[in-house]
């Protein structure tokens, strides 16, 4: 018999997977491959690294979803050649699409007629949509009067990156409402401290990252009305419902954060967190057409056509948004509500065990009505430990939890909170056992004297 070729040889179905070629050295890190490999050990090699990531059900810090129904994966592989943005060769996800879009309008009570939005890659490009169209609004209207566009500020709450990024990105001066010990939120009080003729617009957080708390949306519509009918100033409102905008509306139907207030004119939600969908999809929505200013929208004939596109992305998987229709029709308003209130128990459950220790003192607990599914909390004032939260987080990482301690923002920066966030798929029985190994990680802690705590930076997985 003839001696195989190396291709064969390589590819020799007869091979055990370790046993082959491909296995015979390290495999490239830095420098791009040179030669071909049979696909099971290109598999095998990937699988084998992806194994180091932690469990994806013990991360405690996303906000984002880690289990999906099997029919998710399989609408997730029956999608992975469906481009977003190529609505003439996929007219029928382009349509899931838009009746996803008209379902959220709904949800968040907008005006009747035809809706306005799109899907994003994620809740970050969503917001920035949002703030966009405000700062073009803004532009015009101050053209329009003949007053300079030079100098455009926002105001938020204490915000996660995505506010940085923006206003970082189309050079605003982003007006950050500090935390003060006793006060972690924005305040329409501190609002209008900081409102002024070159404001675009104020942003309150419907689920803050750092505790878990709905900021006071009506509140602060209700301040900037009184504004305006004293001093003229129009300023709108963009709402961050990332984690709230598919939490509220089930769980908290009576709490008034939507279009309901007419000075709310868009709202930006993340799909791959509260609701359900797989990773990679967020949402923005307008309260009308008018809202959503001419020059954000671009007309794209090359793909066959003459396709609208609003998004700062363009090609992009078209699956998370089919899936994302997919729990709609799965769930319903009624499933929603079902599955984020078992998260609520959960979280309920959390905050009662962790108080129960003595040892911390709840920041957040969870509780439908002022916020999301999360427990944050702080060590016990007076209370002596021989640890700190970090240490803490330190110590369960050992035991594949991901729960997060950290400082917080500007001046609260002694401060540190350590929280979870309670997703579907958290259990009360996942919990219990959560709570076992922080008891036990204490009860180590006390017949293991800390001689040097971790930095934060220490605390994190992630070092790089």
């Amino acid at each position: 018999m003839a001696d195989k070729s190396a291709e064969e040889d390589l590819f020799d179905p007869n091979d055990e997977t370790y046993g082959s070629a491909d296995f015979l050295t390290a495999l490239p890190k830095t420098e791009f491959p040179q030669k071909v490999r049979a696909p099971r050990s290109a598999y095998a090699a990937v699988k084998d690294e992806l194994m180091m990531d932690g469990n994806a059900r013990q991360n405690l810090a996303t906000f984002c979803q880690t289990w999906e129904e099997p029919e998710v994966h399989q609408l997730m592989d029956d999608c992975i050649d469906k481009n977003m943005v190529d609505k003439d060769e996929y007219p029928q996800t382009a349509e899931i699409e838009a009746r996803c879009v008209s379902m959220l309008a709904d949800l968040w009570n907008a005006p009747k007629g035809p809706a306005t939005g799109a899907s994003t890659t994620g809740s970050s490009e969503a917001a920035m949509l949002g703030g966009l169209a405000m700062k073009r609004r803004w532009e015009a209207r101050r053209k329009a009067e003949g007053k300079p566009t030079d100098k455009p500020n926002l105001i938020t709450g204490p915000v996660q990156i995505c506010w940085h990024k923006f206003t970082r990105y189309w050079d605003i001066e982003h007006r950050e409402i500090p935390m003060e010990n006793g006060r972690l939120l924005m305040t329409p009080e501190e609002v209008l401290k900081l409102c002024d003729e070159n404001t675009i617009g104020v942003v309150p957080t419907l689920g803050v990252t750092f505790t878990g708390e709905y900021e006071p949306v009506k509140a602060v519509a209700d301040a900037l009305d009184d504004l305006q009918a004293r001093t003229g100033l129009d300023i709108p409102i963009h709402v961050d419902g990332a984690s709230g905008g598919f939490l509220a509306p089930f769980c908290a139907p009576e709490l008034e954060w939507d279009f309901r207030l007419p000075r709310v004119k868009s709202i930006n939600a993340s799909g791959h967190k509260f609701g359900l969908a797989p990773l990679g999809v967020g949402w923005v929505v307008w309260r009308e057409e008018q809202d959503l200013p001419e020059e954000m929208i671009f007309w794209v004939n090359y793909l066959g056509g003459n396709m609208r596109d609003i998004t700062l992305n363009f090609s992009r998987p078209g699956g998370q948004v089919v899936c994302q229709y997919y729990n709609f029709l799965r769930l319903g308003r009624d499933g929603y509500r079902k599955v984020h209130e078992a998260c609520y128990r959960s979280a309920a459950y959390l905050a009662d065990e962790l108080e129960k220790t003595g040892l911390v003192d709840i920041v957040f607990d969870g509780d439908m009505k002022r916020g999301i599914p999360a427990v944050s909390w702080k060590l016990k004032e007076g209370v002596k430990t021989e640890y700190t939260l970090f240490d803490l987080a330190d110590r369960l990482r050992s035991r594949g939890w991901q729960v997060p301690a950290y400082t917080l923002p500007a001046n609260c920066e002694d401060q540190a909170v350590q929280r979870i966030l309670v997703r579907n798929g958290v259990s009360i029985d996942l919990c219990s056992l959560l709570i076992r190994d922080i008891k036990a990680s204490v009860d180590y802690f006390k017949s293991h004297p800390i001689t040097r705590s971790v930095s934060e930076e220490e605390a994190s997985g992630f070092h790089h």
